[in-house]
């Protein structure tokens, strides 16, 4: 693995990192690395018989009806058996909210939110209860105030 020194002795990428550290700042950039680490990470899935491994940045939301739940994503949909609590404790830190009883939604695929509906960049439409808005609304302000 190439040392700090090594990839620094690249001009192009020298320039790249001087010129984001003066715009955006050492704690821009460490957002910026907290947040590619966070698209990296992984969530497994357990079914009765199969285990998926999906990227958590590619989870849109997760619904629950009783016990069964589904994990929406752009790309299929997975189904799971637990507790939405459970999944929101282990999600929170990667940027999902409760935005209803029964959904918790990625922050980072909210595109925008109208009244009591909230629309992901996939086209979809998500309901967001009147005792949850708060939250959610706080959280992607939270959110988007730490990118700038």
């Amino acid at each position: 693995m190439n040392t700090l020194k090594d990839l620094l002795s690249n001009k192009r990428l020298k320039n790249t990192l001087e010129g984001f550290l003066s715009f955006h700042g050492l704690s821009g950039f460490e957002e910026a690395l907290k947040i590619y680490d966070d698209f990296q990470q992984t969530y497994i899935c357990r079914a009765q018989t199969t285990v998926y491994k999906i990227k958590i940045s590619d989870i849109n939301y997760i619904t629950i009806h009783g016990h069964h739940m589904e994990i929406h994503t752009s790309n299929a949909t997975y189904q799971k058996y637990g507790s939405l609590n459970q999944e929101l404790t282990i999600l929170s830190s990667y940027g999902f909210t409760k935005c209803n009883q029964s959904c918790i939604v990625s922050l980072h695929k909210i595109q925008s939110i109208s009244e009591n509906n909230i629309f992901l960049t996939d086209g979809t439409c998500l309901h967001m209860s009147r005792k949850c808005s708060t939250r959610v609304i706080s959280d992607i302000s939270r959110k988007r105030f730490s990118q700038k």
